[in-house]
């Protein structure tokens, strides 16, 4: 993965930069929280912070939530603050350190790095249950975990799509009563789209009378999600990193990994997230932006 660099210029950039080498030093990516403290840089820059000191005035400027964000992005902006702080406090420099904020309960989900990714998908590839009835599933594992993935979707989505909700010569995936009983549109790539070309040959051969895109094992019937969360946590059991992760990952995993890639692709060639925010929310179907700024 091509690490993310940022130029930082107020009187803290010594500070962060050496935050930022330890994290990373100790094992941590740490590329999106160097985003968030390149935004607190252009803060003291554009407030004339001169002292390289945090002081509560300080802190309690950078807590104030704005109008475009809900209050997890918040407290996230001021625990990034608050870690800097600590760090500033480990070299002898006396610097204010911000409380703990309360916030909502969120689980911090398992973002899957490169080689878990490549792990997973090789299990899935792999896969061919044992009874021959059955060996269709494994078609229909391969498309349908990619599709998490590479467009963010839900684990309902998946499951619950149709024949026609599939445009293969747009490539365009109709999302109908998704969460908040709202409707959208899904691109795909022109791979993927050529994948689920593939599939849909060989499901209409085996199924012919099916309306279910992912049909489960009684065809009138769409794939069990129940089932998908299941078969997920088998395979990722299979892979060598599963013994290794401190938090097991679930099937919603892969939308999660889909945004942060995503958003880290938009940093690392110096697009604004400001600007794509709005279009990555309308693509996951949050309701509205601050369901996107989470990440």
């Amino acid at each position: 993965m091509n690490q993310i660099l940022y130029h930082y210029e107020s009187a803290f950039a010594p500070y962060i930069e050496g935050l930022i080498r330890q994290k990373k030093a100790d094992g941590f990516i740490y590329d999106y929280e160097a985003y968030i403290l390149k935004t607190f840089d252009l803060f003291c820059l554009d407030n004339g912070y001169v002292n390289p000191l945090i002081t509560r005035d300080i802190a309690m400027k950078w807590a104030i939530q704005r109008e475009s964000e809900g209050i997890n992005y918040r407290n996230q902006r001021v625990s990034f603050l608050r870690q800097l702080s600590l760090y500033m406090n480990s070299m002898g420099i006396n610097s204010y350190i911000p409380r703990f904020t309360p916030s909502e309960a969120v689980t911090v989900p398992h973002i899957l790095n490169q080689e878990e990714l490549q792990a997973l998908f090789k299990e899935v590839d792999t896969y061919l249950p044992n009874d021959s009835k059955w060996q269709r599933f494994a078609m229909e594992y391969q498309l349908l975990f990619r599709l998490y993935y590479c467009c963010g979707m839900r684990l309902s989505e998946g499951c619950n799509l149709e024949k026609k909700d599939v445009d293969l010569e747009n490539g365009v995936l109709t999302i109908r009563r998704s969460k908040g009983r709202k409707d959208r549109l899904v691109h795909m790539a022109d791979d993927l789209t050529a994948l689920c070309r593939k599939y849909l040959q060989k499901i209409t051969s085996l199924l012919p009378d099916t309306i279910w895109f992912f049909p489960g094992r009684t065809p009138e019937k769409h794939i069990d999600k129940t089932s998908i969360d299941k078969k997920f946590k088998q395979l990722w059991a299979m892979t060598r990193y599963a013994s290794k992760c401190d938090k097991e990952p679930t099937v919603h995993a892969l939308r999660h990994t889909f945004v942060v890639n995503r958003m880290n692709k938009w940093m690392a060639e110096g697009i604004s997230l400001d600007v794509m925010m709005p279009y990555l929310s309308r693509y996951l179907g949050h309701s509205g932006i601050e369901g996107t700024q989470y990440y």
